[in-house]
C-alpha cells in the first residue's frame, strides 16, 4: 500500500471536519464515524493512524484554534497599550471567540482524565507562562503593575483558570466559580496585578452563564486508567 506522502494535509482535513462537526453538533453527538463521512474516501484506520481517540482530536483541534487566533500574539506588539492593557485585551479576546470558548466547555468532562490533565498542566506551562510572564514584566517596566512575583503569578495564573476553576477536577456550582473567580482577581490586585475590570468580569460571568451545572456536594472520580471506549 503507497504511504501518504503528506500526512500534514490527512491531519489538517481530519481537524477541519472535526471542527466543524463539533460546533455545529457538539462533541458528544459526532462519532469518529461522522469525522470520516465527512471526509470522502479517508477510512477509520487512516483517522486512527493520526490520532489515537476523538479526546486526541478534541485536544489538537483546540490547541489549533488557540495557535489560529492567539490573543497573546494579537496584543504583544500593539505600541497603544501598556503591560496591564494588554493582558486584559488578551483575557477579552480570549473569552470573545465564541467557538474556542464554546470547544473548551466541551472538554470540560473529558478532563476528568489523568493524561489529558497532565497534557494540558505541561502545555500551559510550556505555552501560557511565558506569555503570562513578558507581558507582567512588561507592566512591571512601564508602571501598570507592581509586583515582585511575575515568575510566580506567571505560573499561578494557567494553573488557576484551567484547573482550580475546572469544575471536573474541583467540583463547584456556578454561584461557586464566580466566587473563585472574585477571589481570583481579588488576589492578584492585592499582588499588584490589577487584571479585572468591568468588561472582563462580564465576559467570565457569561462564560460561567453557558458551563453546565455542577450540582453542590457533587464528587468527580478521575478516571483512573485509559480511556472510556467512545460511541462509533
Amino acid at each position: 500500500m503507497a504511504r501518504n506522502k503528506y500526512p500534514e494535509v490527512t491531519v489538517e482535513r481530519i481537524l477541519d471536519a472535526a471542527q466543524r462537526l463539533f460546533l455545529e453538533k457538539g462533541y458528544d453527538n459526532t462519532t469518529i464515524q461522522d469525522i470520516v463521512d465527512e471526509l470522502g474516501g479517508l477510512t477509520k484506520g487512516a483517522v486512527y493512524h493520526h490520532f489515537k481517540s476523538k479526546e486526541e482530536i478534541l485536544d489538537a483541534v483546540g490547541d489549533r484554534m488557540f495557535f489560529r487566533n492567539n490573543p497573546f500574539e494579537a496584543v504583544r506588539k500593539r505600541a497603544d497599550l501598556n503591560g496591564l492593557q494588554k493582558l486584559q485585551e488578551a483575557v477579552r479576546l480570549n473569552q470573545a471567540d465564541t467557538a474556542r470558548t464554546s470547544m473548551t466547555i466541551q472538554s470540560i468532562p473529558l478532563n476528568r482524565n489523568p493524561r489529558m490533565l497532565v497534557e494540558m498542566l505541561e502545555s500551559n506551562r510550556r505555552i501560557l507562562t511565558p506569555y503570562y510572564r513578558q507581558l507582567i514584566e512588561e507592566g512591571n517596566r512601564d508602571g501598570s503593575m507592581h509586583t515582585a512575583y511575575a515568575r510566580e503569578i506567571s505560573e499561578l495564573m494557567p494553573l488557576l483558570t484551567s484547573l482550580w476553576l475546572l469544575p471536573s477536577v474541583y467540583p463547584a456550582t456556578r454561584e461557586q466559580m464566580k466566587n473563585k473567580f472574585r477571589f481570583l482577581g481579588d488576589m492578584l490586585e492585592k499582588m499588584g496585578v490589577p487584571l479585572m475590570d468591568d468588561s472582563i468580569r462580564r465576559l467570565v460571568e457569561d462564560f460561567f452563564a453557558q458551563m453546565p451545572e455542577e450540582p453542590e456536594g457533587e464528587q468527580s472520580e478521575p478516571s483512573a486508567g485509559k480511556n472510556p471506549p467512545e460511541a462509533e
